[in-house]
């Protein structure tokens, strides 16, 4: 594993090609913090991380792997932030960022369990699945489910919410549905109506997709 100001460049370029395809070496340049830039990407190809084509710039297949993982480590670390630990918005990112460097294989996993293994980040951004996530696909995938797929009077607890609306995932945190949550079903039609505690709660369809959960 490389140290952290060069696993920050590897998971740049991860971003810049979900958002582009292609990482112009240019732009790279221009995005990372100058004078150490040019060291910092000579580092990474003597290691074998990224490699140079014309004016782009590529991953190997084994800093393909290790970006990955830092991805799946920093957009973790946000989920915990947002939905558990509820850091405003403003500071989650370069929290997570911090946050980030000191999980392990081990603890990345445990938290990963504990969100229910969530397929995105706050951002609607995809976490990149582990070990821990096919296991449980192949062991629970069925039980997992949007609370669309519930029947009236089926007992859930929430696994994680998925969103790219901010206001949404705040407003459902101050009505309590949170990770870990139990609720049940008491309606379907013409809103879904569920029950946590001795609160009902109206949510319509659009909504209530977002909201993932798994069977008690």
């Amino acid at each position: 594993m490389t140290e952290p100001n060069l696993e920050e460049i590897l998971e740049l370029i991860w971003t810049i090609e979900e958002e582009s395809d292609k990482v112009e070496r240019d732009l790279l340049l221009k995005r990372l913090e100058p004078p150490l830039a040019e060291d910092q990407l000579k580092v990474l190809t003597q290691e074998g991380y990224i490699r140079t084509k014309d004016t782009k710039v590529e991953l190997t297949d084994k800093g393909r792997i290790d970006a990955k993982l830092i991805i799946r480590r920093h957009r973790l670390a946000e989920r915990l932030l947002n939905d558990v630990l509820e850091v405003k918005e403003d500071t989650m990112d370069s929290s997570a960022c911090k946050f980030e460097h000191f999980l392990d294989e081990e603890v990345t996993t445990s938290i990963c369990t504990l969100l229910g293994h969530p397929v995105s980040c706050p951002h609607g951004k995809s976490i990149p699945p582990g070990e821990c996530c096919e296991k449980a696909s192949k062991e629970i995938g069925p039980v997992v489910m949007p609370l669309t797929e519930l029947r009236s009077g089926d007992k859930a607890k929430i696994s994680y919410i998925v969103t790219k609306y901010h206001g949404r995932l705040d407003r459902l945190s101050s009505m309590g549905l949170l990770p870990g949550v139990q609720i049940s079903l008491h309606q379907r039609q013409p809103t879904y109506v569920i029950t946590v505690g001795e609160t009902q709660i109206a949510l319509d369809s659009a909504i209530a997709r977002d909201i993932y959960v798994r069977l008690v």
